[in-house]
């Protein structure tokens, strides 16, 4: 969908107002308001109201969006009320929206937040469907921009840089392991990359085995698809120390020979849904032209039970040198993601790393699909990172680590085992990374297991993939690494 900014509305289609909680304005048509009293329209967030408005011989839709109250949150709420104009015209028949804010108060930022909304509620992965009704198919094409305040379009050049991301992380997520495995999830994240100013570099299984990445290769081992560890660096912040991003990139994960369920299993295409991350926030970050460096790092690999694969019981070695007792096959998110921890440490040298990984079911117990998991060994990151989560949407609730979880991955014939008891699980899966991160090295830990999938629309996403991640990791950037 494109969106344009214009001095007049679009010739056909429906003309939108954003209007907020009992705020509605002066000058509506009697048709308008009269329809606002009988729907009890009152402005409050994602509320709409329409009505056919006779101008001589021509009749033309108005509508009414509300953005709720003004308060803590309010960005969100624009958010909502652009999704909610894209929800109800993108299958509409219309091909045009013009949303009008000529005499509204809302400032560039606020435009630009109504904008996102609608851009982002409009993603849907239609690839591979070929006989959709009519109803269901898309048709909204445009949406044209009027009366904005000055700076709102370059407000949104902004935003529409971390809707593209949104989009490569929504569009990797959704589409099935047959078609995205280490080697095309490289082949695509590149081409989208390409003339962005990120460079790229990409490790094969024979360099990865010099290296002596024992974990990451272990879990691939069983699969005919070999791994991957894709590497994108982005330079905009001079010679400042980069922050790292390591995303764990299982394509596809059958739990290996501790074999998952049928039921549900075909969910697991979005087990890579860190990397997801990882990839569409670098694409967003060098759309923007942000100024910091940041190295994002993506360990690619497909966990599958074949006659070659990781038994329970085996013991692998890692590259930092410490040794893993493999107790369960279907816990290899933590093993992909110590080594390419470990590789980041020896050869980016970051300032700080933040890992994101659809670690742990135990999360999803913990916390369903309302947050993301955070563990660190830094409170200023962690702190950083949460405010992060709370402007931008991406909410995520910070959990313990300590040696008393720590002892419990401890094994009795190598440094330490891949699990723990079922207590605690997401907690000790933390902590096995943790045994990876160098002293002095601030580190976060995001389980983000429950969020990367939603089996209902949300307020800025169909069904599907959310594309979470990108939000939380680029508002850090602009906070922290930026401000």
């Amino acid at each position: 969908m494109q969106i344009v900014f214009a001095s007049a509305a679009a010739p056909a289609g429906p003309v939108a107002r954003v209007v907020g909680q009992d705020s509605l304005p002066a000058d509506l048509a009697p048709v308008m308001a009269e329809a606002a009293r009988a729907a009890r329209f009152t402005g409050k967030t994602g509320q709409l109201v329409e009505a056919f408005v006779a101008n001589g011989e021509a009749v033309s839709c108005q509508v009414l969006v509300g953005s709720g109250k003004d308060a803590e949150g309010r960005s969100g709420a624009l958010e909502r009320a652009g999704a909610a104009l894209a929800a109800k015209y993108g299958c509409s028949g219309a091909k045009a929206l013009t949303i009008d804010f000529t005499g509204s108060s809302l400032s560039a930022a606020d435009v630009a937040a109504v904008l996102l909304g609608a851009r982002l509620r409009s993603w849907r992965h239609d690839a591979y469907r070929t006989k959709l009704p009519d109803e269901q198919k898309r048709t909204l094409e445009t949406i044209t921009v009027v009366g904005a305040p000055d700076g709102a379009e370059a407000a949104w050049q902004v935003e529409a840089a971390l809707a593209e991301g949104l989009d490569l992380t929504r569009e990797l997520v959704a589409e099935p392991a047959n078609i995205i495995y280490p080697e095309t999830f490289v082949e695509r994240v590149t081409a989208r990359l390409e003339g962005s100013g990120v460079t790229v570099e990409v490790l094969d299984e024979k360099a990865m085995k010099a290296l002596g990445m024992g974990a990451l290769l272990g879990v691939a081992q069983g699969s005919a698809r070999p791994p991957r560890l894709l590497v994108m660096r982005w330079n905009g912040g001079g010679d400042a120390q980069p922050t790292a991003f390591v995303g764990k990139g299982v394509t596809f994960d059958t739990g290996g020979i501790s074999l998952k369920p049928p039921a549900g299993m075909e969910d697991m295409k979005w087990d890579m849904g860190g990397a997801g991350a990882v990839a569409g926030t670098m694409l967003a970050l060098a759309r923007r032209k942000a100024k910091a460096n940041v190295v994002g790092v993506c360990g690619l690999v497909e966990n599958m039970p074949d006659g070659n694969a990781q038994r329970p019981g085996d013991v692998v070695t890692t590259m930092d040198g410490q040794t893993v007792e493999v107790i369960n096959t279907d816990a290899e998110g933590r093993l992909v993601l110590c080594d390419a921890i470990t590789w980041v440490q020896e050869k980016i040298k970051p300032a700080r790393i933040v890992d994101l990984a659809t670690l742990t079911g135990a999360m999803i117990i913990s916390l369903g699909h309302e947050h993301g998991g955070l563990f660190s060994n830094d409170d200023a990151l962690a702190d950083g990172l949460v405010a992060a989560g709370k402007a931008s949407g991406d909410k995520l609730w910070r959990f313990p680590l300590s040696p008393a979880y720590d002892k419990l991955i401890d094994s009795p014939i190598a440094d330490m085992k891949n699990v723990g008891p079922r207590e605690g699980g997401s907690i000790t899966a933390a902590q096995f990374i943790q045994r990876f991160v160098k002293k002095g090295m601030p580190w976060a830990h995001l389980d983000i297991a429950g969020m990367v999938w939603a089996s209902k629309p949300g307020a800025t996403w169909d069904k599907g993939a959310t594309g979470f991640g990108v939000r939380v990791l680029d508002r850090f950037v602009r906070d922290t690494l930026e401000s």
